[in-house]
């Protein structure tokens, strides 16, 4: 489905971001994504969803680093959904018409629209809140609006960017939980951009280090217990944990 070849990002005054990452999501996986800051996950993140342009490729502009179903990526498209860290909602909109954005930006008729953005924000757990502002809602609250806003869009691909990093730990594990739910319902693959490694395991089929300057992959892992009920109380989990934590730990010292 997603496929990343050779991608490459400079900015105009030289500095080098990413260089050469390459992987590939299928139409039924998760893939979370760890690296310390400032090492270009967020840039990963907007040059997948054609927010950011990569730049060439060995100089040669006919190279398409990033496609979707075999087509490239070079704007921004409905197939496509980013929930940003700061939830990007619409300070002078309610609940529901945050949710329900998507939809009118597609040509969906208002009562259409309106159904399933109060189906979606229902389902998260907020229904009775449609018409209540982004000002007066919690941050957990906040973040689960911008999840049914992506959700009810229905794309073939959702990326994340440390959704739950300003929330308290229970609304987090709590979100977490709702995230799997969702997944296992409508089966929409995902990258998801953390910095916690705890979280990456319990939300990745596979967990992908990023890591240099200019930023590579690093390592990949497998996750044989990802969605398995009871799994963040496993040995399975906290060996994995433990293993990524270690390969972090090695790769910190070398850079520095």
């Amino acid at each position: 489905m997603l496929e990343v070849t050779g991608l490459d990002k400079s900015y105009a005054h030289g500095r080098e971001v990413l260089r050469n990452v390459s992987l590939s999501l299928g139409r039924d996986e998760t893939l979370a994504v760890i690296g310390p800051s400032g090492c270009g996950k967020t840039t990963l993140l907007y040059l997948l969803c054609g927010l950011v342009q990569p730049s060439p490729f060995d100089h040669d502009a006919d190279h398409t680093p990033v496609t979707l179903d075999g087509e490239p990526v070079r704007k921004p498209t409905p197939d496509i959904a980013i929930i940003l860290q700061d939830y990007g909602l619409l300070p002078w909109k309610n609940a529901r018409d945050n949710v329900s954005l998507g939809l009118k930006v597609k040509g969906v008729d208002k009562r259409t629209r309106n159904k399933a953005a109060k189906d979606m924000l229902a389902r998260m757990g907020l229904s009775g809140r449609e018409n209540d502002y982004p000002g007066s809602l919690s941050g957990g609250e906040q973040q689960r609006v911008a999840i049914a806003r992506a959700y009810v869009q229905q794309p073939k691909l959702l990326l994340m960017d440390e959704p739950f990093s300003s929330l308290d730990a229970l609304t987090r594990e709590r979100l977490q939980h709702t995230l799997l739910e969702l997944r296992r319902d409508q089966r929409i693959p995902y990258i998801l951009v953390t910095h916690s490694v705890e979280e990456a395991v319990f939300l990745g089929q596979r967990i992908m280090i990023l890591a240099g300057c200019p930023a590579r992959v690093q390592a990949v892992f497998d996750n044989p217990g990802f969605g398995r009920e009871g799994h963040r109380a496993t040995p399975e989990f906290y060996d994995l944990v433990r293993e990524i934590r270690q390969s972090m730990e090695v790769l910190w010292c070398v850079e520095s």
